[in-house]
């Protein structure tokens, strides 16, 4: 299937391991050009140069209130046009309410929360019809998880927000839409299951409770990201999508 993603081109924040990786691999393998985004400019520049010709690295700080100007401005330098762009950033940190301080709430808050929501906003008044604006949320936007307060707090507002921007971009023939990861093996995914104490016991019991009876990996994570991203979901705006093997049992 021709997905048409073929040179348009993208911005995917928190870019050079996990989910953001993924996706941008699953993008550039397809066509598209990517600009990505990372901690570092070594690390932004690492990760463009495993994707290829069609992938630039950059150094950004989604909490920085110039960056999201700044990220759109070098897409069209470097590339020439803007199409979209995938805003995923690294999870907050984990533990119960008690143990989260009022400054980790605060910085999780500029980095995950307002930090998307400017890039979102700012790319909504670049792109024209056809555009796509992707959030990479998590499963606790249906349902808290354990442990993970601040994502607790802070996904569903994201989610709440990208359908109120789907309804206002929409007309303008620009979608918006939210991937709900869950159990994917990534880094981070391997780090929660070790606050358990014992990771492999953790993995096998989560697994247990996912219909597919495993954790997913991150290329099926990215090209599911692709596709959303791509025309040929052209139909498709407000969607709060799963990735989680069936692990979410609401409609």
């Amino acid at each position: 299937m021709d997905l048409g993603l073929k040179d348009r081109v993208h911005i995917v924040t928190g870019a050079t391991r996990g989910l953001g990786f993924a996706a941008a691999r699953a993008l550039t393998d397809d066509g598209a050009r990517v600009l990505l985004t990372g901690r570092t400019e070594r690390a932004a520049a690492d990760a463009a140069a495993r994707l290829g010709p069609n992938a630039a690295g950059v150094a950004a700080d989604n909490a920085d209130p110039g960056t999201a100007a700044r990220l759109v401005e070098t897409a069209r330098d470097r590339f020439g046009r803007l199409d979209g762009v995938l805003i995923s950033v690294g999870g907050p940190p984990a533990g119960p309410n008690e143990a989260i301080t009022d400054a980790q709430w605060q910085t999780a808050f500029e980095s995950v929360f307002l930090g998307a929501v400017r890039l979102a906003r700012t790319a909504a008044a670049e792109l024209g019809e056809g555009g796509v604006i992707g959030l990479v949320l998590s499963a606790s936007v249906y349902e808290p998880i354990a442990g993970l307060a601040v994502s607790n707090g802070l996904r569903p507002g994201l989610a709440g927000f990208a359908k109120t921007l789907a309804d206002e971009v929409g007309p303008r023939g620009i979608r918006v839409v939210g991937l709900l990861p869950s159990r994917i093996d990534t880094d981070r995914v391997r780090e929660l299951d070790a606050l358990s104490g014992d990771a492999d016991a953790a993995r096998e019991r989560q697994s247990a409770a996912i219909p597919l009876r495993r954790y997913g990996t991150p290329e099926e994570f990215g090209r599911t990201a692709a596709f959303l991203l791509s025309p040929a979901a052209s139909y498709l705006t407000g969607v709060m999508l799963p990735v989680d093997g069936g692990a979410a049992r609401g409609f």
